[in-house]
């Protein structure tokens, strides 16, 4: 009995030491030193023990197990949590792809529905009499066009406003459970648990919409509150004023709204618009934001139209906000714009035509900005340097806001063109009210705004071939000492000193210093970059030592993903002192490179063209037809460059000349770079193989050459050049531009040949938008005209030197040309030939 006494006794004082019940005072000292540091160390942990009295009967052993227990918890209470969100989201994302597929699965039952209803007419029409076909032909008229419902007269009325708010809600609504357009998944956006949402773009449909849902960890009150405000979010807004605003009698409101946005490049009118919007709560909770523009189909108030924009539509419009179980809330967006292409340069106009650039735009930008604060919330987004996450939105937000401002250049804002030096491929404006345009930003005792002149602003657009965005963006960012010179960094840099430095003159050479970059800050999928460059080793002359020491720009870097479909890519940066203050003076300069996606029109046959276009594409796998075409096309983009510089009144024509150099500079180097980094379009070892059926490039090519040999008496080639396959070879990499004219009263190009397109800055397929009067210059213009008869009646005629402008505005120089009439093979006239020899941009 003694013996098992003892080994009880053993046993307790065993489960004694394994087994340690901690009084709350005891777990609330741990848990303060846990907060503070998760891991001690062993001498953290005994002289625990010495300063609290309380776990002085605890051994060290004791309390390192606690610490582990804790950690583990910890950890288990994270992966839960994980869990649980992935679980929400997984619900939520199929709960969207559920209601997706009826929807799919009704527009599938419908169209066949159709199907047979046309079936059914076509059988009929076909076995009636004369009589009953007329009769069949207009029961099916009547059938398929529905007339346009005509709304009754409404005024500004309260009644009247809220009957057109409740036509848009039900538009809307209609948009946002997928009916009404025909939406088709946007390329490249894949839904899963761990994507921005489902995005839609629009197959056909009267302007551009997108359309997009998802779920994000906010609820509904938060999430309209952050969209209603589209000017922290949206990057284009230039404002957006509430004039009026008044409450229905169901608990909605109703808010007219003027809002402007900026053009995207210098070649582009700004948009506006005149809308309506309605808040309101359905019946089943959830929340709703719809708007629309009001015109005089609607009724309702009108504004008049504003100097230097052009009045944009929007098309029922808005958000659907749905709570959430769990928490958070699921939206859906629909964006539909009218956004006026007529208005703009043809090259220019797929931006504004296409439902991808505005789905990234707008649709995908509200989406980001909605997640980005729904995980700053929780703490998941880290970022340097001690700032708060609402400073730093704000430094990108001043950032992109000051860029449009530059490449706009309102009158507004104080804005002024500067005249020219003859050539205007660059475009000076100049602003001598810095107080007034820094009135956002700073105020007047800090930096830029007590200088004695102003803000000076140089910027130019140029069309890119071949060259992605994100890939020139992203070897701008990398490799600044190709194309920044140094000199000019430290004239910006200087500008934020009391006394600026004299004006520096502009060289060629590389970059004297290295270039680091410090990161500071990114979206949560990568998109967009808030980082600090240093620029070390920094001077203007030996003698100026003062500037030596290290400068810093403030950068903005945000589309460099090559996937993204229709993403515009940015390249935005401003110097800044030492301090970097939260209310720093930022002057931003730039690039912005955006893709041209044309609108495919299946609708159109094949036209010479289009049919040259396909002959002349190489390096694919086989024949293409003609409807492959504007895949060339997508390979073009617009770049966009604009450069800020402060100035004194007396050093304003100074300045003025080395910004003007320094752009064109910039600009030269820029397609420099995009020669290198465009891939090889034509192949050296590969010819051009025209498709099956369309023989017009090889026949236009020998009637080409035969009529040169005929009027001149040379060839134009060698003569062991007799390969109809070879001709047309040679013919396209001719080195001069080659460009074929039609005879008309209004002559338009109808082919060129890579040197031409190169020349035009435009494609084949666009080729046939430009017209001869519009590349000549007025001397050009003259000699044609006058030499025009002589090319009829002999065949040829040489023409002087002088000056072309591009589809893109920016003049090249030739040394001289010469014009031949083209004869096909019945001896007819078919087009008039120009070859532009020694050309080059000036």
């Amino acid at each position: 009995m003694a013996v098992m006494a003892n080994n009880k006794d053993a046993k307790n004082s065993m489960d004694t030491s394994k087994y340690v019940r901690y009084t709350s005072e005891q777990v609330e000292a741990l848990e303060r030193v846990y907060s503070e540091c998760p891991k001690p160390s062993s001498l953290r942990r005994q002289q625990l023990i010495r300063e609290c009295p309380i776990l002085s009967n605890i051994e060290p052993k004791q309390i390192k197990v606690w610490f582990q227990n804790r950690r583990c918890r910890e950890k288990q209470r994270k992966e839960a949590s994980r869990l649980q969100t992935v679980n929400r989201k997984l619900t939520a994302m199929n709960k969207l792809l559920m209601e997706e597929n009826d929807r799919l699965q009704k527009q599938v039952s419908q169209l066949v529905y159709e199907n047979g209803y046309m079936r059914q007419q076509l059988q009929n029409a076909s076995v009636a009499a004369t009589d009953t076909s007329c009769e069949s032909v207009v029961t099916s008229g009547q059938h398929q066009h529905n007339p346009t419902p005509q709304h009754p007269p409404r005024d500004a009325s309260p009644a009247g406003l809220l009957s057109i708010a409740e036509e848009t809600l039900a538009e809307f609504l209609s948009k946002a459970k997928g009916a009404a357009v025909d939406w088709v998944q946007m390329p490249g956006m894949k839904p899963g648990p761990d994507s921005i949402g489902i995005v839609a773009i629009s197959n056909t449909c009267n302007g551009v919409a997108a359309r997009a849902c998802g779920l994000v960890g906010l609820d509904p009150t938060k999430v309209a509150e952050i969209l209603k405000d589209r000017p922290s979010w949206l990057r284009d807004c230039r404002c957006l004023d509430v004039l009026t605003a008044f409450p229905t009698g169901n608990g909605g409101t109703i808010e007219l709204l003027y809002m402007q946005t900026y053009a995207a490049t210098t070649l582009a009118s700004a948009r506006d618009f005149w809308t309506l919007r309605y808040t309101t709560v359905l019946e089943d909770g959830s929340l709703v934001v719809c708007e629309r523009s009001l015109s005089g189909t609607q009724g309702g108030p009108s504004i008049p139209p504003v100097q230097h924009f052009v009045r944009a539509e929007m098309l029922p419009s808005g958000y659907l906000i749905q709570p959430c179980e769990g928490g958070g809330s699921i939206i859906r967006i629909v964006d539909h714009m009218d956004l006026e292409p007529w208005s703009v340069p043809e090259v220019l106009r797929p931006l504004y035509e296409s439902s991808t650039v505005l789905a990234q735009k707008m649709t995908i930008a509200a989406l980001r900005r909605l997640r980005q604060i729904a995980q700053e919330a929780t703490g998941e987004v880290v970022f340097g340097w001690g700032r708060q996450p609402a400073v730093l939105r704000t430094f990108s937000q001043r950032l992109s806001r000051g860029f449009n401002e530059a490449v706009n250049g309102f009158t507004d804002d104080g804005w002024s063109l500067l005249g020219s030096d003859g050539v205007e491929d660059v475009t000076i404006a100049i602003n001598s009210s810095p107080n007034k345009h820094f009135a956002s930003q700073v105020n007047a005792s800090n930096g830029l705004t007590t200088l004695g002149g102003g803000i000076l602003c140089a910027k130019a657009s140029m069309l890119l071939q071949n060259v992605p965005p994100a890939l020139l963006v992203r070897f701008l960012r990398e490799h600044r000492s190709e194309w920044a010179d140094s000199n000019i960094d430290a004239y910006s840099a200087a500008a934020l000193k009391a006394s600026p430095y004299s004006v520096p003159g502009s060289r060629a050479g590389g970059f004297s210093g290295s270039q680091v970059i410090l990161p500071l800050a990114h979206t949560v999928e990568h998109e967009e970059f808030l980082e600090v460059i240093k620029l070390e080793g920094h001077g203007l002359t030996q003698e100026e030592a003062v500037l030596s020491r290290d400068m810093f720009l403030l950068q903005l870097c945000s589309g460099i993903d090559e996937n993204a479909a229709g993403a515009c890519a940015e390249l935005v940066f401003a110097p800044i002192d030492e301090s970097f203050a939260d209310d720093a003076p930022l002057l931003p300069s730039g690039f912005r490179v955006i893709p041209l996606e044309s609108r495919t029109d299946g609708s159109g046959g094949p036209n010479r063209t289009l049919d040259l276009a396909s002959a002349l594409e190489v390096g694919s796998a086989g024949a293409r037809t003609s409807g492959d075409s504007g895949a060339n096309s997508n390979l073009r983009s617009v770049l966009t460059i604009a450069f800020q510089f402060t100035y004194e009144s007396h050093l304003r024509e100074n300045v003025a000349a080395m910004a003007r150099q320094y752009v064109r500079s910039v600009v030269a180097s820029v397609q420099r770079v995009a020669m290198a980094l465009a891939p090889s379009r034509l192949s050296a070892h590969v010819g051009p193989r025209p498709p099956p059926g369309t023989p017009e490039a090889l026949t236009l090519a020998r009637w080409i050459c035969q009529s040169y040999r005929l009027h001149i008496g040379v060839d134009l080639f060698r003569a062991d050049c007799e390969a109809s396959e070879s001709v047309l070879k040679l013919l396209w990499h001719h080195s001069d531009a080659i460009m074929c004219c039609s005879v008309k009263s209004l002559p338009v190009f109808t082919f060129a040949n890579q040197a031409g397109l190169d020349m035009l800055e435009t494609t084949l397929v666009a080729l046939q938008d430009i017209s001869l009067d519009k590349i000549l210059d007025e001397n050009g213009r003259k000699s044609f005209f006058t030499d025009y008869g002589q090319i009829i009646q002999q065949g040829y005629a040489y023409l002087p030197a002088g000056i072309c402008l591009s589809s893109m505005g920016r003049p090249a120089s030739y040394d001289r040309a010469i014009a031949w009439k083209v004869l096909n093979d019945e001896d007819s006239t078919h087009c008039i030939v120009f070859m532009f020899m020694n050309w080059s941009f000036m």
